[in-house]
């Protein structure tokens, strides 16, 4: 396995795990793989520098691209915001009945309309088994109730 620092054509940069690099060559050619802060497929290797710590590192205990992953962090948080703010604007609040709802659209009970709200693991488990398309996203406090 082998791990490269990957950037795409947006300038995001992150990491990715291989199997070797003709993996990461024919995955990217087939745009399997994807920045995970915009989603982009055109993505290329980014320069890397060689994994070596000085002992003045090793004393603070600290990666040398610790910056780099707090500005990503930043990015993803910032991302996600971005996301549960459009959702809340354009999609009707249906707090735990979000299972029950989206099952009576997909039945034809109810009319169909964008909805969000909360489901156990259990009734994820049967949405998936039923076949109904949802998808589960990180989330922040709601910041808005919409019933």
């Amino acid at each position: 396995m082998i791990l490269f620092e990957l950037k795409c054509s947006k300038g995001h940069i992150f990491e990715a795990w291989f199997k070797d690099g003709k993996s990461f060559e024919r995955q990217a050619k087939q745009g399997k793989v994807e920045c995970p802060v915009c989603g982009d497929s055109k993505i290329t290797k980014a320069p890397m520098a060689p994994a070596v710590t000085s002992s003045k590192r090793r004393n603070q205990n600290q990666p040398a691209d610790v910056g780099r992953q707090k500005h990503l962090h930043k990015e993803m948080l910032e991302a996600v915001n971005k996301i549960q703010k459009h959702i809340e604007k354009t999609c009707d609040y249906v707090g735990n009945n979000f299972a029950e709802e989206a099952k009576a659209m997909h039945y034809g009970e109810r009319e169909e309309r964008a909805i969000y709200g909360e489901a156990t693991a259990e009734e994820a488990i049967e949405l998936q088994e039923e076949e109904i398309p949802f998808q589960r996203l990180p989330w922040g406090q709601k910041k808005s109730s919409k019933n």
